[in-house]
């Protein structure tokens, strides 16, 4: 007997009984033709530079899952329509960077606890009908942290920058037993908010320290990380208003910057013995976190890693 379709066969070897004899007879058994790709990406605006198409794509391709990854530009009076899009179309989740993360919120089903304590979400997974808000953000720095042999808990840190990227790093580090935060930053309310939050919601000691000029680290310092635009292309050249001569060997020195992902920051701090993390490193993890959320399979990191940085260098 056979049976057959337009895709593929293969056989399995069975019996059947005819006459009180038994003879072998070939089964042809087929699997059903697919064309239907399974769809995630991004909403932001702009969003055209946005690399996360790149390690997905390549995540997809060498675990030969017929997934699509779309870069979609949606503007802010646009999101709620974006939102119910990403329903009809029966996606499997979206990425949400500037200037979604926040107001992503009031369109969620459910939201992580640690999500809902950073209040913002870059990533969505659509389960059962369901919109379920996470971030990643903070979770890919931790990975980079846990790679480089870094605990952090007990540790002295200092955050530059208050925006979303240093409010997701602090509150995990401060959830991941972080002994001391200092945020560093040029704006006094969004600074003394986000101190407040790690202090009332977590058991670390944060401190809000105005940016004014060259900022000095103090001696005791374990982990510092620039987690503002600066040096992000095109101003490749710039550098966070410090006292370098401040950095020591035995710091740990992080960048968010993933394009470039050698930035001047990081050199200086190369140059005084620091061990350090690019943003190449934090993006391909949070990339993989998400990839598990979304297919529930372990990320290809090497082949994602790489995809970039034949981009980047």
């Amino acid at each position: 007997m056979k049976i057959r379709n337009l895709k593929a066969s293969f056989e399995i070897p069975g019996t059947y009984f005819k006459g009180g004899v038994v003879k072998q007879m070939e089964f042809i058994v087929t699997q059903e033709a697919n064309y239907k790709a399974e769809l995630v990406g991004v909403f932001g605006h702009p969003v055209a530079e946005n690399p996360t198409i790149l390690l997905q794509e390549a995540a997809f391709k060498e675990l030969g899952l017929n997934w699509r990854y779309l870069t979609i530009e949606v503007y802010p009076e646009d999101l709620a329509e974006a939102m119910r899009g990403l329903r009809v179309f029966h996606m499997q989740g979206i990425n949400l960077t500037i200037p979604h993360k926040v107001e992503v919120l009031k369109y969620l089903d459910e939201v992580a606890e640690d999500a809902r304590l950073i209040g913002a979400v870059n990533t969505i997974i659509h389960r059962d009908g369901k919109l379920r808000g996470e971030n990643t953000d903070g979770k890919g720095f931790m990975r980079s942290l846990e790679d480089a042999g870094v605990e952090p808990a007990g540790k002295r840190v200092v955050i530059l920058g208050a925006g979303g990227a240093a409010r997701a790093i602090s509150v995990e580090l401060a959830l991941a037993g972080a002994a001391d935060i200092s945020l560093v930053n040029r704006s006094v309310e969004r600074g003394q908010t986000l101190v407040a939050l790690l202090n009332e919601k977590t058991s670390t000691t944060a401190t809000f320290v105005p940016w004014r000029g060259p900022y000095a680290l103090p001696a005791n310092i374990d982990i510092l990380v620039n987690a503002t635009s600066i040096g992000l292309f095109p101003e490749v050249t710039a550098k966070p208003d410090l006292d370098y001569n401040t950095i020591s060997a035995g710091m740990t020195v992080c960048d968010v910057i993933p394009n470039p992902p050698r930035t001047p920051f990081l050199a200086e701090a190369t140059a005084r013995g620091a061990t350090t993390l690019d943003g190449l490193g934090m993006l391909v993890y949070q990339g993989a976190i998400g990839f598990k959320m979304w297919t529930g399979l372990n990320a290809p990191i090497a082949v994602m890693h790489q995809a970039l940085a034949e981009v980047f260098g």
